[in-house]
């Protein structure tokens, strides 16, 4: 019997319905990214600019050190560059460990670097080490960026291939694909524009904060925070963006091991420089002491300086400006009366002082009945408040800025001639230029061509000028360079100088600790208009002086000439000489 053959109806195999293009991983990591790179790049700034500040704080000549910090850095981040290419395939530890790192270095380099000066008393090769480091880090976080970015790429590459294939046959597959569903030529060059769009956007991520934290470290960090603090802050906020873009947004590429290491490498990082954010009073105080010394009775961070003021308030004290030693009360008379009373010889009835804000050489000039006004023009409103309200500051400037007389004018010196030489009715009989060392960057347009011009400006015809131009014996060429200069702004000269200075701080472009010795004597300038040189000697109703007398000023004026050599060129604005 033959049994029947029953044909069942086929099944209706259901496919399941296409994958609908979902968005993919590189385009859901791409704001977190750049908002990351914007947070790094604003904190590698802020670490260049505390490197560069705290160095011309510490060691001077702001110019040297900005182009030692800045020349070794770019040198040092495409060394970083390219050790990145090591870490390529693990690039998600290999960042957040370098953003660690980065946090850690960057964050500790300014206390770092001050604690070198004050213990160690040099702190250039720790500079340099500084910018080696952090440069490396820096250097290697965009190519390990670009490396999680392009892997995320392909993982959404993989997905978008797994999905298209499960929805459509071979025959269906698109023009320009292969026999594999493998992108074809047209799908490689979508990815290399997407990866040409990616290093702009990370580019310009970095630029951007480059720029907002270029602006924040002077105008929000220094004036807040200061320097020691500012720089562990940005560790901080270093630490905290690196680490979470990596644990959290690529968090999928990390292994356990990975992921545990990462944490406890942050929180390390955190906690050192929480506890030493905490510890920064106390550790200045320290570092101090070991600068100035035990007995530090002011120390304060004007919007220009540090201003320090050590001694005991029934002795005369000392006055430092960023390290550097302008006024000892066992000898400032030495060097305010060979600055101030040669100048005196003539007319005097107004004088100009630029600079002077500790009020010395304004007390010098008051001790002539002929003076009717004196004008001090000071950049520091900081400097004469000291000097006003500190009763042993005060007391050793004869109380000068009481004196209705004195009239004291904020503003730098160069900008404030140059506004006022067209519109002051009279001139002065007497300016005298009471500056730092011309070596010191900041000082240096203060002693050049153009600003003597301006000076020349407000000067009566018979009106004498007299200028503090470092030492002669340390620096005689940044000496004769003043005197070059002055004489190329077409005033004659008289060189002189003043010994019996006191050793162990140096007033001039270098900060030395207490260990060393600075330079020993004054050199001064005493300038008239025209070609004939001025007569070297005291006015004949001068006080009586503890440290001048006609033969004193003779020896004095030997004793610089004999350091006399070449003639060096002017200083002018665009080519500043000093330093050389």
């Amino acid at each position: 019997m033959i049994e029947p053959t029953v044909t069942m109806p086929p099944k209706r195999v259901r496919r399941p319905p296409a994958r609908r293009s979902v968005r993919p991983p590189r385009e859901a990591v791409r704001f977190p990214v750049l908002a990351v790179v914007f947070v790094c790049a604003a904190c590698g700034l802020v670490y260049e600019l505390e490197l560069v500040a705290l160095a011309s704080y510490l060691i001077g000549d702001s110019v040297t050190q900005a182009s030692v910090v800045l020349s070794v850095m770019v040198f040092a981040m495409g060394v970083g560059s390219l050790l990145a290419k090591r870490l390529r395939c693990r690039a998600a530890v290999g960042f957040g460990l370098v953003e660690a790192g980065l946090a850690l270095i960057g964050g500790c380099s300014a206390m770092v670097l001050y604690a070198a000066f004050a213990w160690l008393g040099e702190s250039r090769y720790v500079l340099v080490a500084f910018s080696l480091a952090i440069g490396v880090l820096i250097g290697a976080e965009i190519p390990l960026l670009m490396s999680l970015i392009q892997g995320a790429g392909r993982a959404s590459s993989r997905a978008s291939f797994r999905g298209s294939s499960r929805a459509s046959s071979p025959a269906e597959a698109p023009a320009g694909d292969g026999p594999s569903g493998r992108p074809g030529r047209q799908a490689t060059l979508g990815e290399q524009d997407d990866a040409a769009g990616t290093v702009a956007d990370l580019f310009a991520a970095d630029y951007v904060g480059a720029l907002v934290g270029g602006l924040a470290f002077p105008f929000l960090l220094l004036p807040w925070l200061g320097q020691l603090t500012g720089a562990l802050v940005t560790g901080a906020v270093n630490a905290v963006a690196g680490g979470g873009l990596v644990l959290w947004v690529f968090r999928r590429d990390l292994t356990d091991r990975s992921r545990a290491l990462l944490v406890a490498v942050n929180l390390c990082v955190l906690t050192v420089l929480a506890t030493a954010t905490v510890l920064v009073d106390d550790f200045e105080q320290a570092a101090r002491r070991a600068v100035y010394g035990e007995r530090v009775r002011v120390a304060v961070h004007t919007d220009l300086q540090e201003v320090v003021l050590t001694g005991g308030r029934e002795e005369p004290p000392d006055l430092f400006l960023d390290g550097r030693l302008r006024v000892s009360g066992r000898d400032e008379y030495r060097y305010h009366e060979a600055l101030v009373h040669p100048a005196m010889n003539g007319a005097h009835a107004r004088v100009l002082i630029v600079g002077g804000g500790d009020g010395m050489a304004a007390r010098e000039a008051l001790r002539y009945d002929g003076v009717g006004s004196v004008t001090v023009v000071e950049l520091d409103p900081g400097v004469v408040r000291l000097a006003r309200t500190d009763p042993a500051l005060a007391t050793l400037n004869a109380q000068a800025f009481r004196d209705p007389r004195v009239h004291v004018v904020y503003a730098d010196a160069f900008n404030w001639l140059r506004g006022s030489a067209d519109r002051l009715q009279e001139r002065y009989d007497v300016v005298i230029s009471d500056l730092p060392d011309p070596g010191i960057t900041p000082s240096t347009k203060l002693y050049s061509e153009e600003f003597y011009g301006l000076v020349a400006r407000v000067l009566t015809e018979s009106g004498r000028f007299a200028v503090h131009a470092g030492s002669v014996t340390g620096r005689p060429r940044t000496y004769w360079t003043v005197d070059a200069t002055l004489r190329a702004a077409g005033f004659a000269t008289r060189p002189y100088s003043a010994c019996g200075r006191t050793p162990g701080f140096a007033a001039g472009p270098d900060r030395t600790s207490g260990a060393e010795r600075g330079p020993e004597d004054w050199g001064f300038l005493l300038a008239v208009r025209g070609d004939r040189p001025p007569a070297l000697r005291l006015a004949p109703d001068a006080p009586r002086l503890r440290s001048l007398d006609a033969g004193t000023l003779e020896s004095a004026a030997r004793r610089a000439e004999r350091t006399r050599g070449a003639e060096p060129p002017p200083s002018t604005l665009v080519h500043p000489r000093y330093g050389a």
